[in-house]
């Protein structure tokens, strides 16, 4: 795996992309962090896990998160697209737990123009919407170096404007600094790796 810079990251502001896997929520909090400026969080209000914006200080300000939690997916788009169009916000996240018609992720990219605000929806595996800008697989990657759960692969799988690709990154808190790392088996000094 090259040591490609990434070209679809940070997410295009003015449109809306899509995350899904293990890691879709660290994805969604590293391109809040990048965004820089006040974002909303939409979730679902019926589930127990709730977002604790304190545990993301270490990636934004956490008194710049806005939480939203409609009662309904029908709701959280409304709320999302409201969200979206308002200038004052830079970027909205929404859980979406059905499959989008095209006709709601197409009312989602309008707004997300209209705005000049970044849209992302943490989807479930398997679904999409033909409307998303990019489409992302996240999931973590055990690194046997560190030891620790910082290190993630990103598969960049639809992407409107440009290729697909795959990276491992890792999160750098004390920098606050995304890094491509390459695959433990291929970095230097390690055996059966140049260098």
């Amino acid at each position: 795996m090259s040591q490609e810079r990434f070209t679809s990251f940070p997410l295009q502001s003015a449109r809306v992309h899509e995350v899904c896997g293990p890691s879709a929520l660290s994805f969604a909090a590293i391109a809040l962090s990048a965004a820089q400026g006040s974002a909303l969080w939409v979730s679902k209000n019926w589930s127990r896990e709730e977002l604790y914006p304190v545990g993301l200080s270490s990636l934004l300000d956490p008194t710049h998160l806005l939480l939203a939690r409609p009662g309904s997916q029908a709701d959280g788009l409304a709320v999302a697209e409201e969200a979206l169009r308002n200038e004052a916000l830079s970027f909205v996240v929404i859980e979406i737990i059905q499959p989008l018609d095209l006709r709601e992720g197409r009312r989602l990219q309008l707004a997300a123009r209209a705005g000049n605000t970044t849209g992302l929806c943490i989807i479930p595996e398997g679904m999409g919407s033909n409307a998303a800008e990019t489409r992302w697989h996240v999931s973590p990657v055990f690194d046997p170096e560190r030891e620790d759960s910082t290190l993630m692969h990103w598969s960049i799988i639809k992407n409107k404007k440009g290729t697909n690709g795959a990276w491992n990154v890792r999160w750098d808190p004390q920098t606050r600094r995304l890094h491509v790392v390459s695959p433990v088996g291929e970095r230097p000094g390690s055996k059966g790796a140049s260098g």
